[in-house]
């Protein structure tokens, strides 16, 4: 997310650093993964069955990443690619994890 703001930022803002607004947004961004269930394993928002972020700053999230992600290709050529290949990943809802993980350590002990 940072690189995408990064992007988003100079090209809009005018700034080599992202802009006070920009460094909220991530912020608030970095934030929402700490709380995230998924943790550093989140799948990407599209395929996220837990939306994170409130309304205001979703459509603020949409918008930089419809702005940077064509032009990460250039920029950053291997975080875009990870990011691609992470559309293809499987993902479970946290309340199944939860479940199977209750079903691992309720199993008899042999």
């Amino acid at each position: 997310m940072r690189r995408m703001v990064e992007i988003h930022c100079r090209d809009h803002h005018g700034t080599a650093r992202p802009c006070p607004d920009c460094e909220d947004f991530l912020a608030y961004a970095e934030q929402r993964l700490e709380k995230c269930p998924y943790g550093e394993a989140k799948p990407t928002c599209a395929k996220c069955p837990v939306h994170c972020y409130r309304k205001q700053r979703r459509e603020q999230a949409r918008g930089i990443m419809q702005y940077s992600g064509p032009r990460m290709m250039l920029r950053h050529p291997w975080l875009a690619l990870m990011h691609i290949l992470d559309k293809f990943r499987k993902v479970r809802h946290p309340m199944e994890l939860r479940g199977s993980r209750r079903k691992f350590t309720n199993a008899p002990r042999s």
